[in-house]
Formats: C-alpha cells, sequence, structure tokens
C-alpha cells in the first residue's frame, strides 16, 4: 500500500493478538512495536528501562517505592534532573512522543500501550482489538508456560485485562474492549491465529481505500 499507515491493536490476555501482529506486520511489509516501545522510549528519554516495563500499561500512580525510590541509578547522566519524580504519567509522555514519532516516519504496526488514542489524528490508521473465548485464552496460556494450572492461568488472565483496561480507559476516555471503541472487534476463537490474520490484512487494505 502507498504512503504510511497505522495499524493498532488492542488484545485480551491469551487471545493472539501478539502473534497475530507480528504475522500481519511481516505480511505487510511494515515494522511491529510491543515491547520493542521500552527500549525505544528508555533510550530516547535516557531512563532506565525498568521504569517503562514498571508503568507498562498500567494506569497513574507514582512509582516511587520499593526499588524505584532509589531513582538517582536510574537516569542516565545528563538525561532527567534527578529531582523529578517521576509519575506514570510522565512515562507515558515519553512513550507517546515515540509512538508519534514512528508513525510520522513509516507504516507500523503497535500492539496495545493506547496507541489507537496516541495516534487518533492519524489520517489513515486502522484500530483493532482481539478477543478470545476463556477456555482458548487459557489454553494458549498453558501452552506458553508449561505447568501452568488452569487457575493460575484464569488469574494470570483477569489480573491482566484489569490493568489493560484501567490503563487504557485512563489515558483514552474510551472503553477498553467495547465495540464502538474500534474500527473492528475479533474473535480469534472463530478464524483462528492464520485465518484471523488473513481476515484483518483483508479489512485494512478495504479501510485504508487500497482494495
Amino acid at each position: 500500500m502507498n504512503g504510511h499507515y497505522v495499524i493498532n491493536i488492542g488484545r485480551q490476555l491469551g487471545s493472539g493478538g501478539r502473534e497475530i501482529g507480528e504475522k500481519l506486520a511481516l505480511r505487510l511489509g511494515i515494522d511491529f512495536y510491543d515491547k520493542e516501545l521500552i527500549n525505544l522510549a528508555s533510550e530516547e528519554s535516557g531512563l532506565c528501562r525498568e521504569f517503562f516495563e514498571k508503568a507498562d500499561e498500567k494506569a497513574s500512580q507514582g512509582i516511587m517505592s520499593g526499588l524505584f525510590g532509589l531513582r538517582f541509578p536510574f537516569i542516565s547522566e545528563g538525561a532527567i534532573s534527578s529531582t523529578n519524580c517521576l509519575s506514570n504519567d510522565a512515562l507515558f509522555k515519553v512513550q507517546s512522543d515515540v509512538i508519534r514519532r514512528l508513525a510520522a516516519e513509516k507504516s507500523c504496526l503497535f500492539v496495545g500501550r493506547c496507541a489507537d488514542y496516541i495516534l487518533r489524528e492519524h489520517p489513515r490508521c486502522v484500530n483493532v482489538f482481539i478477543s478470545s473465548s476463556k477456555a482458548d485464552r487459557v489454553a494458549r496460556l498453558r501452552r506458553m508456560h508449561p505447568g501452568l494450572s488452569p487457575e493460575a492461568a484464569e488469574a494470570m488472565m483477569e489480573k491482566a485485562d484489569k490493568q489493560r483496561s484501567e490503563y487504557y480507559n485512563y489515558y483514552s476516555y474510551n472503553i477498553w474492549g467495547a465495540a464502538t471503541t474500534y474500527h473492528l472487534c475479533v474473535n480469534t476463537s472463530c478464524l483462528g491465529v492464520e485465518e484471523t490474520t488473513r481476515f484483518i490484512e483483508e479489512f485494512v487494505v478495504k479501510k485504508l481505500g487500497e482494495g
């Protein structure tokens, strides 16, 4: 497709959203960003990546407690004054700037991190939410984490979904997972990962007017 465009994927834990994002980016020949954003935000801000990992997809709160109370070793010389108390909001701002810069430079696919809201004024974007049945999500997580019990998988899902929804709702003023928030909502239990990837690709092409 001609011209820069972005695809933003929201996802339930265990739905296959990251895998689909990787496959879709590969099929379209565009760059894929998920956890990679943490490294980029760290490099561009001069802050240690642990700050961004601590705040990753979590709603606003002070993070200067425990390990992160020791803020001096985590800040590169000359980057940000050690007197600044970093909050999740400040780290969200840094990561948002990275997402905007990348989207201005090239076509990208972003997973999570409110990228759809951050890039809401981008002229060519497609926002997708990926879900799956509880049974399929549990099965996927147990394949990814051998030895994980069904009960532990469900607890992991509930915790991750709660954090992601609180994060997204707080920063975007929209509702995480609600159909009205996205251009397309897809349940991977219906078609499987491969066919869902192809389906989203077809939708992207048509949505951007290239089909």
